[in-house]
This record gives C-alpha cells, sequence and structure tokens, in this order.
C-alpha cells in the first residue's frame, strides 16, 4: 500500500477505483460488550495537576510570524506538549504518528506546521485531512480558517448529509486543504472530480477509528491513489496494537511522539458504574441521577441510534431539555444540536459514537454510558468529552 514517491508537491489526474463506502443503518448488528466492568470503576487522583512547562511561547515558535499573530489572537500563548513536541518534524516533512489524549491540542499539532508550509504557494488542492466524523471535519476546517485567517490559504470540507451538487461546484476552485470523512471523498473521485494524485500531505485524525474494520478499505483505496504523497501524518489518542502492521505499510521512517500512553483514561475523571439491579427500570435510575443539581452538562451515549432516540424521547418527556445526534439526523440538526449543547440551551446530549471523536466541547460534567461499550478504546474516546482543559470530569457506566 505503501507508495514510497517522494517527488515535489504536484501531480496530475488519477482514477482511483471506487471502493464500497461505508454504509450503516440505525439497527446494525452492534456486538454486546464483553469487557470487564471494573474497567469502567477509578476513583480520580486529586492531586496536584502537573502541567507541562513548554521551553518555549508561541511567539516564539519557528512559523510565519503573520501566522503566529493570527495564533495569539486567538488567546494561544504556549504550546501544548503535543504541539511542541511534533512541530518540527512535521514542519521539515516528516512522517509522523502522535499519541495524546483528549483535548490536548492534536488539531493545532498538525494544522499549524502544515499551514506554514502552505504560505506563499498557490491553492493546489496540496494536503488531505481525512477524518471519521461530519462533526470532526467542520470542527478542523474551523480551526483552519481561524488560524489562517487574511492568509490567503483556502480550505473546502466534504462530508456526508450535504448536497453532492454544492461539493462539485466547490471543487472547481482549488483549496489548498480538503478536509473531509472516506465516505464523501470516495463518492467525489469516483465522479472525477476530485483527484488525489493532486494532495502531497495526507492527515488521518483519529487514524484507529479511520483503520478498524469499518473504514480500513476506504482509507486503503485513498492512499493508493495518492501516488504523489510526499508526508503522512497520523494523530488519536489511541492506538491499536492489531494496527502496527498497516501503519508501518503506510508510514515511511516516522516520528513517533506518544504524550500519553494511548490506553489509560484520565486520572482527573471519577469513573464508575451504575448497576441496574433485576426488575429496576433503567430510566427510572437515569432521571434519578438527572436530578442532582451537579448533572449540569451531560452527554449520554447509546449503542444504536434506536436507543438514542429512545432516551432521548424519555428525556424530553420527563421535562429535561435533551436533544440527540447520529448518522439519521440532517448533518444542519447535528450542527445545530451540537451547539445548543455548546451554549448550554440544551442540557443532555444523546448521541451515538459520532460525538465521541475529537469534539471540542467544554464543560461536560457528566458521561454517562447508558450502555457498556464495546471495545474499551470507545469507552476512552467517549469518556474523554469530559475532564477536559485540567479540569474535574464524571463518568458512568450502566450495567445490566
Amino acid at each position: 500500500m505503501r507508495v514510497n514517491n517522494r517527488k515535489s508537491w504536484g501531480g496530475r489526474s488519477a482514477k482511483p477505483a471506487r471502493p464500497d463506502a461505508k454504509r450503516t443503518n440505525g439497527k446494525s448488528s452492534k456486538k454486546v460488550s464483553t469487557l470487564d466492568p471494573e474497567l469502567f470503576i477509578k476513583k480520580a487522583v486529586h492531586t496536584r495537576e502537573i502541567t507541562y512547562s513548554p521551553s518555549r511561547k508561541i511567539a516564539d515558535l519557528p512559523v510565519d510570524s503573520k501566522l503566529i499573530e493570527n495564533l495569539t489572537k486567538k488567546g494561544y500563548s504556549l504550546p501544548t506538549e503535543i504541539q511542541d513536541k511534533t512541530l518540527e518534524a512535521i514542519l521539515s516533512g516528516r512522517d509522523l504518528l502522535g499519541i495524546a489524549q483528549t483535548g490536548t491540542g492534536k488539531t493545532g499539532a498538525f494544522l499549524i506546521p502544515l499551514v506554514n508550509r502552505l504560505l506563499g504557494s498557490g491553492p493546489a488542492f496540496q494536503i488531505l485531512v481525512v477524518v471519521p466524523t461530519r462533526e470532526l471535519a467542520v470542527q478542523v476546517e474551523a480551526e483552519f480558517k481561524s488560524i489562517t485567517k487574511n492568509l490567503n490559504l483556502y480550505s473546502a470540507c466534504f462530508i456526508g448529509g450535504t448536497s453532492v451538487h454544492k461539493d462539485v461546484q466547490t471543487l472547481r476552485r482549488p483549496s489548498h486543504v480538503i478536509i473531509g470523512t472516506p465516505g464523501r471523498l470516495l463518492d467525489l473521485a469516483s465522479q472525477k472530480v476530485l483527484d488525489f494524485r493532486h494532495f502531497k500531505g495526507l492527515v488521518l485524525d483519529e487514524f484507529d477509528r479511520l483503520l478498524d474494520m469499518g473504514f480500513l478499505k476506504d482509507i486503503q483505496h485513498i492512499i493508493r491513489a495518492m501516488t504523489n504523497r510526499r508526508q503522512t501524518v497520523l494523530f488519536s489518542a489511541t492506538e491499536e496494537k492489531s494496527q502496527k502492521k498497516v501503519i508501518e505499510e503506510i508510514l515511511h521512517d516516522p516520528v513517533h511522539v506518544r504524550v500519553s500512553t494511548g490506553n489509560v483514561t484520565a486520572d482527573r475523571i471519577d469513573q464508575d458504574v451504575i448497576r441496574v439491579k433485576e426488575g429496576e427500570n433503567k430510566f427510572q435510575v437515569l432521571l434519578s441521577m438527572m436530578e442532582d443539581a451537579s448533572f449540569q452538562k451531560v452527554l449520554i451515549f447509546a449503542e444504536t441510534k434506536h436507543w438514542v432516540k429512545k432516551v432521548c424521547r424519555k428525556l424530553q418527556q420527563a421535562g429535561i431539555a435533551a436533544d440527540e445526534i447520529h448518522s439519521n439526523k440532517s448533518q444542519n440538526y447535528r450542527l445545530k444540536a451540537l451547539n445548543d449543547f455548546r451554549s448550554g440551551k440544551t442540557r443532555v446530549l444523546i448521541a451515538t459514537d459520532v460525538a465521541a471523536r475529537g469534539l471540542d466541547i467544554t464543560e461536560v460534567s457528566h458521561v454517562i454510558n447508558f450502555q457498556q461499550p464495546r471495545n474499551f478504546d470507545s469507552y476512552i474516546h467517549r469518556i474523554g468529552r469530559t475532564g477536559r482543559a485540567a479540569k474535574a470530569g464524571k463518568a458512568r457506566t450502566f450495567i445490566d
């Protein structure tokens, strides 16, 4: 799968074969979790926060002064650990694998150096950023636009649930960076309006999800078509040992940066289980929890769209401001639901794993797994929505 073509950043038309894009429905064959419930129990460690102290400030980074100006206007003064330790490698064009817990600035870690490399170049579809969810794609593009203000760099975002015709029109204008989900990117490639050979840089954000069996074939098709690929960057909060071989095929002589182990949960999150007794009404247990005033901003995960809808309806009937996001909802609906939750208009958001990865939602007081997650990596990403920015959080998992 690896194409070690290290030519200059340029290329012309390719005709990648159309793979079978990932398709799911609401009542899919979700496997029952076999995880030991003890994995979901861990008391928060109330110790003095150990803060990473970089040896330099944002103003001292070896990047363009206009980019630094935009970063400081956003309120950034110090790079995070993952940003500090990956900057030079990405700036120099090295392949890189980065592991860091959620909420540690991974998006900035790849955008800052890549943006710097793009400065002064014409828009020619140079970097492709692939993410597993629509919401994360929108968030990455928003971050790109905020740090490239007045820098004459252009981006486009292509995701499911939006107009394909509009995407085709958008592609008539070249962009420096394309951000998208695998299915939509491959749809556009099959229509011969998106040419993967134009791209010289590839970023797989939340790569552990993109390289699992659901997306792997799509990613392999994309990579094979990127015959002018010169740099590949992988970022996630977790890594799967089973993916080691495929990662080795994708990356060439990579730099490895791990600022977390990739398989432990944050110490500042208080984790426990809620055991539902035989004959006990699970919804009533949930409603009783919601009566506690400390449950201020609650993210609830369920395993299927059917259960997301059911939990949301029950909460709404009880007079609780709740909303839902899953793949059956339109993209506009999902974005509005997220924004309402971020702003506090909605107290509870119920979701499938589309909300587990990469989303920047601050001040989440509790994450509740209404059903046990299928694997521990999913659990890590879910509870990573709370306890962010050095603040405490709580995670609760129902055990039937």
